[in-house]
């Protein structure tokens, strides 16, 4: 044992980890763009340029290098290249290092913890920017999850008192890990939905102009206008019963008048009145609103899931750590995003920090404060 654990420090192995996560999070960066737009990971083979849409050649596909030798610019035609794909790089570099590093065995724990990185760096990201979290990237992370609860059962005690886990007592960890993450957070979802369900807007003075405004490129939405504030559509309709009720005036239908007072929208039809008519088909619509109701969420559907796929790798007592820390974590970032009360914030991201937060040392804040409260 001495001799593996000697073998595991040399400096070479750190290196190999480090550069293995830069290469995989090179990958990731094409599954962030690429599974949002329906794209294949491997169709096309090559990385690609999507201003100039040119094939980038290997030599020009190096991970973090490449962003930092040509100035986050492409060698094509000098499109600036997002700080995000830098980013993601180094991110998953430096999660294969610690991984590699802080866990007590590095293998099969750091492994798994390895995969887990991986499936949180693209959620994350894809939450981020398009407030959708892919579930088939959830439901393959429940499934290793679980895995690594037979394979490496040390993982979902980390911490704990019992140095020798039997594997069915790591599988059963993982599966109420699974339980708590997902069923905790969808009451929340339940409970946030009953309480902070509609946002409503009366306009008693002036009434506001509202439109439909169509996407400008591939990657953009159709979007709800209302004065000065934008909602994508994937923000507004989370179910197929979520809807828009505008009553109001001056309602126009692919720029001619109706005699229309009340509009409701949904996902993909609209009623002006009692005329129903499908979006698809319709080239515009705008009026005036007097009164406005808006469904909203207290989190996304995707969020408790993405819980129980953390709680799979780490037992139920991280997921409750990651729930209290991914809370943190998102009011500091809403305090200094200023973001307001109602404005759509992803979830997935924080949930994802909480979750890593408590693999690389948070266990240890946890030890720390229950031995305090207990007085031992």
């Amino acid at each position: 044992m001495k001799n593996v654990e000697s073998l595991v420090a040399l400096p070479m192995w750190s290196v190999m980890a480090f550069l293995v996560g830069a290469t995989i999070g090179s990958f990731l960066n094409v599954v962030i763009y690429r599974v949002p737009l329906g794209l294949g990971v491997s169709d096309p083979k090559r990385s690609f340029c999507p201003h100039c849409k040119k094939d980038i050649p290997w030599y020009r596909n190096l991970p973090m290098l490449t962003w930092l030798l040509q100035r986050g610019k492409c060698a094509e035609c000098s499109a600036p290249i997002a700080f995000r794909y830098f980013f993601v790089e180094a991110v998953t570099a430096v999660l294969f290092l610690a991984a590699w590093l802080l866990l007590p065995t590095p293998f099969p724990a750091a492994f798994f913890v390895m995969v887990l990185c991986v499936l949180l760096v693209v959620i994350s990201f894809i939450d981020a920017e398009h407030m959708i979290i892919p579930m088939n990237f959830v439901f393959a992370g429940l499934v290793i999850g679980l895995a690594g609860g037979i394979l490496a059962p040390a993982l979902v005690f980390i911490g704990g008192p019992v140095p020798e886990v039997p594997s069915w007592a790591g599988a059963g960890q993982s599966f109420l890990g699974i339980v708590v993450g997902w069923s905790g957070l969808g009451l929340v979802v339940l409970v946030g939905k009953f309480f902070f369900g509609e946002r409503r807007m009366s306009f008693d003075e002036q009434a506001e102009s509202w439109k439909l405004r169509e996407p400008e490129n591939d990657r953009e939405e159709l979007r709800f206008v209302l004065g000065g504030e934008e909602l994508e559509w994937s923000e507004v309709f989370y179910r197929k019963k979520d809807r828009i009720e505008i009553d109001g005036h001056e309602i126009l239908l692919d720029g001619r008048m109706t005699r229309a007072e009340r509009v409701v929208i949904f996902d993909d039809r609209i009623m002006l009145d009692e005329e129903e008519r499908m979006i698809a088909e319709i080239d515009s619509l705008e009026g005036k609103a007097k009164l406005v109701i808006i469904p909203r969420e207290a989190m996304g559907g995707g969020d408790p899931p993405l819980l129980g796929m953390i709680g799979a790798f780490v037992g139920w007592q991280g997921v409750l750590f990651a729930l209290f820390a991914s809370s943190v974590y998102a009011l500091i970032a809403a305090l200094l995003g200023r973001v307001g009360f109602g404005r759509p914030l992803p979830f997935g991201p924080f949930l994802a920090l909480g979750g890593l937060t408590w693999i690389f040392g948070g266990w240890q804040l946890w030890e720390m404060y229950f031995a305090y409260a207990l007085g031992k």
